[in-house]
């Protein structure tokens, strides 16, 4: 006879907090889970005892998480601990399930289809508000109205809300609201619902209809939520709708993880939830099972000097494994250096014993994977590019590849440099001189950059190669990048990479301008979401865990970058790269207050050079030409004043009186090409006060 499997109690081989936070009464619970500490199992342990003590039968537990795949692993793991039944959706997928039950009652007629994808309609309000059409304008729009309601803001609303958040809009605010509402218009007309749609009318069935209300609240009585400090406003409308007024909710985050706000995500509902429900049971999980100490002590160091954090919502990591290598920290002279570094280090790991599909590179934006996939495939290490295409499958690449090879083939060469060459071919195709508002937009961009500097590249060692001869190095590169798919180094951005975790992790390109990205500097907010973002970074890492940053973008290029800020205070003093490379030479002391010399932390410290509590010596006058300048640039370039230079920037200049480049670059925030496009107006104002009344 062949023996039943017995399920383990729920209660088994948990640690003292977790079993704490499975054997708490009913709800209200939060559960405040630190990365690696077992969050999972300690939420599909506490559905499991909740429904073997009788609290609750199986069918009346609603567990709602933000992706399909950890939905199916929350129904794996109750399935194993005897449990069957739980509903454990996204909330999206809970949403359009319930709304098919109780169509017939609270609309009527026909159920609406679902729309699986917005473009073709947004396109269609888009070309009526004369707004861009093109598929990177489309994606940014539909993602905009995506945020508006997900975070409740209306058409009529938008530019009201985003004047008031400051928002990056991928338009004229007005425009925006024209094609949101247009977009609504079409979409109504066709009986078509979008996924938000689905959020809406649940949480509208519910708030008006009581009975549907009161058999909904009859047939579930325990709900969880997991990653709660990812939820929108729209989301936590619809669990409030979904429980009435009954407290029986248990809720799962790390505000330390919260990375999707530009995406409507507040953390706030976290942060908040001891004060909505005085009498909650607060646990706090810290016992990091994934990662080595050294890797733990690293995270912890990061999120330690993070701005605005709810002191009861901090979380101290303790790593519960064996000890491991400490992290390795390493500057380079250029982007290729960095990547060919990286990977010889991972064909001796692989060499040595390590799976490939342990290992991965991670960074801040899609477009930094081209010179890892290169440096990967001239060392024969697979690799495989997550969440994203690989750099030259992607359609903006592809479309600059033909533009190039046509300009190379169908004219004489006129002595142009190659690069500027380069520069002129892609612009009618999307290279603007600085960077577009909307996310889409501007990973495109990323693309197009990053084939101009391909370009400095090659000119580095060839400096006589002409636009056929960069198309055809283009062709070379794109064959080499296209081995078959198997199995192998993960190449991924730091967003895709939330929810996974390897042996190995590379976290690369780590200079400011990249990470914090360049459009958050000068909010603190903003700022603090990229510092999270490397935190995500680091706790992906099991046992290894290497940070690594260059100088340059190509061969020979000037050394003007800077590490990123969130390295200073992470990197050992005794480290050989605990050092900051300025404008002109590599190494030198950790950057100091010119007021008191204490070392510099943070990022408005770093930008005037001085500490925060420390005096200003701001010239007044000169903070005000800048400010009128600055406010014509913007203007004549149709663009948000603070894309020219963000006031912490202008406030550095007027500080530090820049007289020449070297002192105007040194000066986070300006970079090559703003150093090129407004360094001598700058320096201008500052030298000749009477320049801005000429």
């Amino acid at each position: 006879m062949t023996a039943r499997l017995v399920p383990d109690a729920p209660e088994s081989g948990l640690d003292d907090e977790q079993l704490a936070a499975v054997t708490a009464p009913r709800g209200p619970v939060c559960v405040l889970a630190g990365a690696g500490t077992g969050k999972t199992r300690t939420i599909t342990r506490r559905i499991a005892h909740l429904v073997r003590t009788g609290h609750v039968a199986s069918g009346q537990v609603l567990a709602v998480t933000f992706t399909a795949r950890a939905a199916g692993e929350m129904r794996t793991r109750l399935r194993t601990l005897g449990v069957a039944g739980v509903q454990a959706r996204t909330f999206h997928a809970a949403a359009l399930r319930q709304l098919r039950y109780f169509w017939p009652r609270v609309i009527g007629g026909d159920q609406w289809q679902l729309l699986e994808g917005k473009l073709r309609i947004v396109g269609q309000a888009a070309a009526r508000a004369k707004a861009g059409t093109d598929a990177a304008s489309l994606r940014d729009l539909a993602g905009e109205i995506e945020w508006a309601k997900a975070t409740l803001v209306t058409a009529e609303g938008y530019p009201a809300a985003v004047a008031k958040l400051r928002r990056d809009t991928p338009g004229p605010a007005e425009q925006v609201a024209t094609v949101y509402a247009g977009y609504e218009e079409l979409k109504n007309r066709a009986e078509l619902l979008d996924f938000d749609d689905l959020l809406l009318h649940v949480a509208g069935a519910l708030e008006e209809h009581g009975a549907v209300a009161e058999e909904f609240r009859d047939r579930y009585r325990c709900f969880v939520v997991d990653e709660y400090q990812d939820v929108t406003p729209l989301q936590q409308r619809v669990l409030d709708a979904w429980l009435g007024e009954r407290d029986d909710l248990t809720v799962v985050g790390d505000a330390n993880q919260t990375i999707y706000t530009f995406a409507g995500a507040s953390p706030r509902y976290l942060l908040d939830f001891p004060r909505r429900f005085p009498e909650a049971a607060v646990v706090r999980l810290q016992r990091d099972y994934r990662s080595t100490p050294q890797v733990v002590a690293a995270a912890n160091t990061l999120i330690g000097s993070a701005r605005g954090r709810v002191a009861g919502s901090r979380l101290q990591l303790v790593g519960q494994l064996p000890p491991g290598p400490e992290p390795d920290f390493s500057e380079h002279d250029d982007e290729p250096a960095e990547a060919a570094a990286v990977a010889a280090q991972i064909k001796r790991l692989v060499a040595d014993g390590t799976p490939a599909a342990e290992i991965a590179v991670l960074f801040r934006i899609n477009a930094q994977s081209e010179v890892y996939e290169q440096a990967l495939t001239e060392v024969g290490v697979p690799y495989q590019v997550r969440g994203g295409e690989r750099f030259f499958s992607r359609p903006e690449v592809r479309r600059a590849m033909t533009v190039l090879r046509s300009a190379g083939s169908g004219r004489p060469d006129d002595g142009t440099p190659l690069v500027d060459a380069v520069r002129a071919v892609l612009a009618p195709v999307g290279l603007t001189p600085e960077p577009p508002g909307g996310a889409a937009q501007r990973a495109q961009w990323e693309s197009l950059l990053a084939i101009v500097e391909l370009a400095e590249e090659l000119v580095a060692v060839e400096p006589e190669a002409d636009l056929r001869r960069f198309a055809a190095e283009l062709e070379t590169r794109a064959d080499a990048a296209h081995p078959p798919t198997v199995q192998g180094v993960t190449l991924a951005s730091l967003h895709a990479a939330k929810g996974l975790e390897w042996d190995v992790v590379f976290l690369v390109g780590l200079v400011d301008g990249t990470l914090p990205i360049q459009h958050a500097d000068g909010d603190d907010e903003a700022i603090e979401e990229e510092r999270r973002l490397l935190y995500v970074g680091i706790t992906r890492a099991r046992r290894r865990l290497a940070l690594s940053w260059a100088l340059s973008r190509q061969p020979g290029g000037p050394r003007r970058r800077r590490r990123s800020r969130f390295l200073y205070g992470l990197i050992p003093e005794e480290h050989a790269a605990s050092r900051i490379a300025n404008g002109s030479s590599r190494g030198g002391p950790r950057p100091r207050c010119r007021v008191c010399g204490s070392p510099l932390m943070g990022a408005d410290a770093l930008k005037m050079r001085r500490c925060a509590d420390c005096p200003s010596d701001v010239d007044v006058e000169l903070l005000d030409r800048l400010r009128g300048w600055r406010s014509e640039e913007a203007k004549e370039q149709q663009v948000p004043a603070y894309v020219v230079f963000t006031d912490a920037t202008l406030t550095a200049i007027a500080e530090q009186r820049p007289a020449d480049n070297a002192a105007l670059v040194r000066i986070p925030g300006i970079g090559a090409r703003k150093l090129d496009r407004y360094g001598p107006a700058v320096l201008a104002l500052v030298t000749d006060p009477d320049v801005s009344d000429s």
